[in-house]
């Protein structure tokens, strides 16, 4: 495994600085607009922000992990599994709170903050399986996951912010 994530080198350092930029811009955006987070707005915030961070976690999480000069694949896809556990769990409580609430009424908006990131720890449970079993297709699957989750949170971190200017303009 060591020597195929060696191949991937850029690519996870390209993903895990965008991540980390993306949640370092995150925190900042949100201390700009901290008058838009209000009590009211708990739930909605845990409900939009908070996976936000979450995801642009797990993605700075997966690249650093997957530069890691030496790997075993079987402590590489329990460290990919547990990540893909923790955040299954919490897209499924998210989506199961956007179909609960009526915070949205725009079809993208569950699929983005809800199915499609279920799918993602989805595919990076079968990244881990493939890890774990040694498949010459998970780094690929791997890979594919990552970029996807981080594009996913760019989209929603960009939904957010134009939702804390509109938001701002009609006070």
């Amino acid at each position: 495994m060591t020597a195929e994530l060696e191949r991937w080198h850029d690519f996870y350092m390209l993903i895990g600085t965008a991540g980390a930029t993306l949640l370092g811009l995150q925190f900042i955006a949100v201390s700009l607009g901290a008058g838009f987070l209000t009590e009211e707005k708990a739930a909605a915030t845990r409900t939009f922000y908070s996976p936000i961070i979450i995801h642009f976690t797990c993605v700075l999480f997966i690249s650093t992990i997957a530069l890691v000069p030496a790997h075993r694949a079987m402590f590489f896809a329990a460290i990919i599994g547990s990540a893909a556990v923790i955040g299954e769990a919490i897209s499924a409580f998210i989506t199961v709170e956007l179909l609960r609430r009526d915070w949205t009424r725009y079809v993208r908006d569950y699929l983005a903050y809800g199915l499609l990131p279920v799918i993602v720890y989805l595919a990076l449970l079968a990244a881990a399986t493939m890890i774990f079993k040694q498949s010459e297709y998970a780094p690929d699957v791997l890979a594919g996951a990552v970029l996807l989750l981080l594009i996913i949170n760019i989209r929603n971190t960009w939904d957010l912010m134009l939702s804390m200017v509109r938001h701002s303009g009609s006070r």
